[in-house]
C-alpha cells in the first residue's frame, strides 16, 4: 500500500506529464499576465475616485481635496501601467518583445484612460438618477448608489469599455467578469451604452458585445440581448466580428425575461417590450410589444379531496 508521500509524488509526476500532454491550458512561458486580485484592486481604486465617500473609509476634506486626488491618480496610474503592460507582453505580435515599447504603449493607455475618467464620473452620475427617478422604491441618491447594483455594474463597464476601445487585451474582460460575479449582471465591455441607463434588479441580464443602447433605456431583470446565430469559416470555425447584438433605440423599456436577439435587429424609440417576450425582428418606434398565451382556469382539488371551482 502507498504511502501518502508516494501517492503524492506520483500526483506531481502526472501533473507535469499532464502540461507537457495538455499544453494549451498552460501559460509557463515567462509572460505574466494579469491576474484577478490585482483586476479587483484596481477596480477598488477606480471607485474610489469614481465615488469619494462611498467605497472608502478616508474621506478628504475640500481643502486637501486636490492633494489627494492627485496622488491617488499617480498610483493609479502606476497600477494600470503595470496590469497594462502585462496585458500587451502576453498578446505581443512580435517575438522578440524587447519589452520596452509595450511598457511605452502601456504608459499611453492608461494616460489616456485616466484622462477619461471625469467624463465616466459624468455619465454615471447621469445612470444613478436614472435609477433614482425611475424607481419609487429608491428613498435617495445614496441608497442607489451602495444598494443598486446596477451602479456597480455600470461603473465597471464605463472604465472597461475606455479600455476595450483601446485595445488592451484581456483587462476589460476581466473586470466585466468580476462585476458578473458581483453583481450578476453581465455586460461585454465592447457594448455601447447611452445615457442615463438604468438596469432595475439586475440579476441574470446579459448584454452582448456588439450591443448599442441609445438614451433613457430602462431594462429589468433577466433581459437578454444576445446573438441570433454565429456565422462560420469553411473549417467549422466560428467568425470573429461582426454586428451580432441588437440596437436598441432611445428612450426604450425592456420588461423582466424578455430575449431580444441578432445583430440587424432594431428596436425603435420609445417602444416597451413586455415581460418574457422572444423577438429576433426588428420593432418599429412607438411601439408596444406583448407576449399573448391564454390562460387556461381548471378545478382544483382541496387538500380534503373535494373539487375547489374557479368562478369566471
Amino acid at each position: 500500500m502507498k504511502t501518502t508521500a508516494d501517492l503524492l509524488a506520483d500526483a506531481s509526476q502526472a501533473m507535469v506529464a499532464s502540461y507537457q500532454k495538455h499544453g494549451g491550458i498552460n501559460r509557463m512561458d515567462g509572460k505574466n499576465l494579469p491576474n484577478q486580485r490585482t483586476i479587483i484592486r484596481l477596480l477598488d481604486d477606480f471607485m474610489q475616485l469614481l465615488f469619494p465617500g462611498f467605497y472608502s473609509q478616508r474621506v478628504s476634506r475640500h481643502a486637501h481635496m486636490l492633494f489627494y486626488v492627485q496622488g491617488a491618480m499617480d498610483s493609479l496610474l502606476l497600477r494600470c501601467i503595470d496590469v497594462f503592460c502585462r496585458a500587451l507582453q502576453s498578446h505581443c505580435p512580435s517575438e522578440q518583445c524587447d519589452q520596452q515599447s509595450c511598457l511605452q504603449l502601456a504608459e499611453q493607455h492608461a494616460a489616456a484612460l485616466l484622462a477619461c475618467l471625469p467624463e465616466i464620473r459624468y455619465r454615471l452620475s447621469r445612470d444613478v438618477m436614472a435609477g433614482y427617478d425611475g424607481d419609487p422604491a429608491a428613498r435617495s441618491i445614496e441608497e442607489v448608489i451602495l444598494c443598486y447594483p446596477y451602479v456597480y455594474a455600470m461603473a465597471v463597464h464605463r472604465v472597461g469599455h475606455e479600455i476595450y476601445r483601446l485595445q488592451v487585451p484581456m483587462v476589460a474582460r476581466m473586470m466585466s467578469e468580476w462585476a458578473h460575479l458581483r453583481t450578476g449582471i453581465d455586460i461585454h465591455p465592447g457594448a455601447a451604452i447611452g445615457d442615463r441607463f438604468f438596469i432595475d434588479h439586475g440579476t441574470g441580464v446579459v448584454i452582448g458585445e456588439t450591443t448599442e443602447i441609445g438614451d433613457d433605456v430602462k431594462i429589468y431583470q433577466g433581459v437578454t440581448l444576445g446573438a441570433l446565430s454565429f456565422p462560420r469559416n469553411p473549417d467549422g470555425t466560428v467568425v470573429k466580428g461582426g454586428k451580432r447584438h441588437p440596437t436598441i433605440c432611445n428612450n426604450v423599456t425592456i420588461y423582466a425575461g424578455a430575449t431580444i436577439l441578432g445583430g440587424n435587429t432594431v428596436i425603435g424609440e420609445n417602444c416597451v417590450i413586455g415581460g418574457n417576450t422572444w423577438i429576433t425582428e426588428s420593432v418599429p418606434a412607438n411601439t408596444l410589444v406583448t407576449f399573448q398565451q391564454q390562460q387556461e382556469l381548471r378545478p382544483r382539488a382541496a387538500q380534503d379531496g373535494t373539487v375547489v371551482r374557479v368562478k369566471r
